[in-house]
C-alpha cells in the first residue's frame, strides 16, 4: 500500500457486480452514491454520523492504491494514527464500497471527513458498472504524510472489508498492514457498543 508516488490526476473506474442491486440503489431519488475504503467500510461506523447509508455493492478503484497518513503538519488525530486515502498510481487497484446515502447525510459525510478544514476534498468519480458509467462521491486526503495507523483503525477498516467481503487476497493485504501500537481510548470503543 505504501509503494507508487505520483502526484497526477487520472481516471477512475470501479468494476462493480451485482448489477440488479445497482440499479435499484441508483433509482433511490434525493440519494447519492458514495465509494468508501477505509473506516467507513464498515457499516456501524459509517452509520455513526450517517443513518442513512445502505450498502449497495462492493467495487474495484483502478489506477489508485490505499495509504495511509496524516493532514499537513498535524501528528496526532482522533483515530492516534494514519487514516486511509488514495493516490493516483497506474496499475493499482482499491477495494471497496458503494453506498448509497441520502442527501440529507451530504453534510453530516463530509464533516466527518474534514472538509471544512481542509482535511479532505471530495472527488466525484467515474464508476463502470454492468449498467453503465455511475458517478460516486468518494474522498481524497489532502496534503497528507505517510504515518502508520493505529491497531484500532486497522481494525475498523479489516472489520468492514470482511463484512462486505472484499476479495481474501486484499483482506489480507489491509491485516498486514503495520500499525503504530497506539494501546488508548478511541472511536473504536464507540463503535464497539453499536455493535453489541
Amino acid at each position: 500500500f505504501y509503494f507508487c508516488k505520483s502526484d497526477q490526476a487520472g481516471l477512475v473506474s470501479l468494476n462493480l457486480p451485482f448489477s440488479s442491486i445497482l440499479s435499484t440503489c441508483m433509482s433511490r431519488a434525493g440519494h447519492f452514491m458514495y465509494f468508501a475504503f477505509g473506516s467507513n467500510l464498515l457499516k456501524e461506523r459509517l452509520q455513526l454520523a450517517n443513518p442513512s447509508a445502505i450498502f449497495c455493492c462492493t467495487g474495484r478503484l483502478k489506477d489508485y492504491v490505499l495509504k495511509f497518513g496524516l493532514w499537513e503538519q498535524h501528528v496526532d488525530n482522533r483515530w492516534h494514527g494514519g487514516v486511509a486515502t488514495i493516490e493516483f498510481c497506474p496499475g493499482e487497484e482499491v477495494w471497496g464500497v458503494v453506498w448509497t446515502l441520502s442527501n440529507e447525510n451530504l453534510m453530516s459525510l463530509d464533516n466527518q471527513e474534514g472538509v471544512s478544514q481542509g482535511m479532505y476534498s471530495p472527488l466525484e468519480v467515474t464508476v463502470d458498472t454492468d449498467n453503465g458509467p455511475v458517478v460516486c462521491r468518494t474522498y481524497q486526503m489532502n496534503h497528507f504524510h505517510t504515518c502508520p495507523p493505529s491497531p484500532q483503525y486497522k481494525q475498523v477498516v479489516c472489520l468492514g472489508a470482511e463484512q462486505n467481503s472484499l476479495p481474501v487476497d486484499y483482506v489480507k493485504r489491509l491485516e498486514a498492514v503495520q500499525t503504530n501500537n497506539y494501546s488508548g481510548p478511541s472511536i473504536l470503543d464507540q463503535i464497539k457498543g453499536v455493535m453489541k
